[in-house]
């Protein structure tokens, strides 16, 4: 028998699936309307901005669905790291706004890992956001991937405002934040979630002119 917080869970992600499913139809339609629009040479930027509206709140309440998603039990799948990470970044670029922010993506040759889709990518996607919120208007996102001795290591980092030295071992525990909206959640979640799958999440280095997060994990050998 399942227990009320299984059952809500179970619930979340099918709200979840379901709002998904009808904001992808007003992306879909939004770009429709943009492709006919140009079609029929009419410009209209009242009509355009509303369609931009549209398209990049159906970015943010997607990426929003993948932590619901995430609030199920882990459910490891084997996939191609750099395709994950791929999406991590086309998923965190709406964040970027009206910054002059670049993500710059150096990955090795493909490598597979077990690992639980949907977490992974709300992890990445938390992190990259986090980034790109340190800088005030330009500035880059790095992450690239390299394996040695069978260990593959990941690393995103950003060239935006530090995290002071004196609260750096505390920005993992859950409800600390420094944003006045913050809510203290994200990089505790994304230690967590990490953590009950064997994967260290850590904070490398930041400093005036780098912030470095590590994630390290054991790839699959694929015959």
């Amino acid at each position: 028998m399942l227990s009320d917080s299984d059952i809500i869970k179970q619930q979340a992600r099918c709200i979840a699936h379901e709002i998904r499913n009808q904001i992808s139809i007003c992306d879909v339609y939004s770009e429709v309307i943009r492709k006919n629009l140009e079609q029929m040479n009419v410009k209209n930027a009242t009509i355009e901005k509303a369609l931009s509206c549209i398209q990049k709140s159906s970015k943010l309440i997607g990426n929003n669905l993948i932590d619901l998603k995430s609030l199920n039990n882990i459910e490891p799948s084997v996939c191609n790291i750099n395709q994950l990470i791929l999406n991590s970044i086309e998923l965190s670029k709406i964040y970027i706004f009206d910054k002059n922010i670049e993500i710059i993506h150096n990955l090795t040759d493909d490598a597979y890992v077990s690992i639980d889709e949907y977490k992974f990518l709300a992890c990445m996607i938390n992190i990259i956001k986090n980034g790109i919120e340190s800088i005030d208007n330009k500035g880059h996102i790095k992450i690239k991937t390299s394996i040695n001795n069978n260990i593959l290591t990941i690393s995103i980092s950003n060239n935006g405002k530090p995290i002071p030295q004196s609260i750096q071992k505390d920005i993992f525990n859950d409800g600390y934040t420094t944003k006045k909206d913050g809510s203290g959640i994200g990089l505790y979640l994304c230690k967590k979630y990490f953590k009950e799958q064997g994967i260290p999440l850590i904070l490398k280095e930041s400093t005036n002119k780098n912030t470095e997060f590590e994630i390290t994990m054991q790839p699959l050998r694929i015959d």
